[in-house]
């Protein structure tokens, strides 16, 4: 894998084997989040999903830091200036990475704090490594929980656990994050990178591009419905999509024959509104 050419971008972009790994890229500040970061974030996100040759997309941090917060500048002015520098209703939702129809994992290669951790919170999965250090860190900044943490922590940890992050802001380890369900995978430091790009990859490879966008969707609008609704869903895609699509028999033919599948690039037309079901 190279650098891309714009190696002065906040965000970087590598694509290789069907996975685009996304780097923040303030060097000289740690990887400390900005607004402008966060502008070139979400637009990297979206050549990532208009992208056919990308199926699954890795989000870390350049060199040693994941996202250790809001940078230091921006903090010392609203605290001292007594107003935001920006007004957060006009901003992008840090939810965005939810509505791109293609998996989002966070590899948090370092230090997570902050609005650095409600980033990572927003990808689909996340994966840690022993040594990094992860923290709400509001409550010792005299901050309320930021951008909706407070809705999704306990969705993940439980009330109690969200809570005792969120009211102590204490800083949690690897193998830690991952008993209490704020991770779903660790590795050593070492081969951080190695494996969690080899486990993109194999999405990419293995799973249906097609099949991953619905699922996702499904998954996240489902938090919000009843198991009804949910179930009734599933029945509206697969008559309006699934059951027509390519995808569906490349697995099934690959599955008989006993090889990979060779699934189609993704495709945005496959994720349009599924059709009311069928009279009968």
């Amino acid at each position: 894998m190279t650098d891309t050419i714009d190696t002065d971008s906040l965000v970087l972009r590598e694509v290789k084997d069907g996975v685009a790994v996304l780097s923040f890229n303030r060097p000289d500040r740690a990887n400390s989040y900005s607004v402008s970061m966060e502008i070139e974030y979400y637009r990297k996100l979206d050549e990532c999903e208009a992208d056919p040759e990308v199926r699954v997309i890795i989000v870390t941090g350049r060199g040693k830091t994941f996202c250790p917060g809001m940078d230091s500048d921006t903090l010392s002015s609203q605290a001292n200036e007594g107003g935001a520098s920006t007004n957060p209703h006009k901003r992008v939702p840090v939810t965005y990475p939810r509505n791109i129809r293609k998996p989002v994992i966070a590899a948090i290669n370092g230090a997570c704090a902050g609005i650095g951790l409600i980033v990572a919170m927003n990808c689909d999965l996340r994966f840690t490594t022993t040594r990094a250090k992860i923290t709400t860190s509001f409550s010792q900044r005299g901050i309320m929980a930021e951008h909706g943490l407070a809705w999704i922590l306990p969705r993940v940890l439980g009330p109690s656990k969200a809570l005792d992050l969120l009211f102590t802001s204490r800083i949690v380890r690897g193998e830690e994050a991952l008993r209490l369900g704020l991770v779903d995978r660790v590795f050593e430091a070492d081969t951080f990178m190695d494996e969690t790009i080899e486990f993109a990859r194999n999405l990419a490879k293995l799973s249906s591009p097609v099949a991953m966008g619905i699922i996702k969707q499904q998954v996240y609008e489902a938090l919000d419905s009843t198991q009804e609704e949910a179930r009734v869903m599933a029945i509206r895609w697969w008559y309006d999509t699934l059951r027509g699509h390519s995808d569906f028999r490349e697995g099934i033919n690959s599955f008989l024959e006993k090889r990979e599948p060779d699934f189609s690039p993704w495709d945005p037309e496959t994720h349009r509104a599924p059709a009311p079901l069928p009279a009968d």
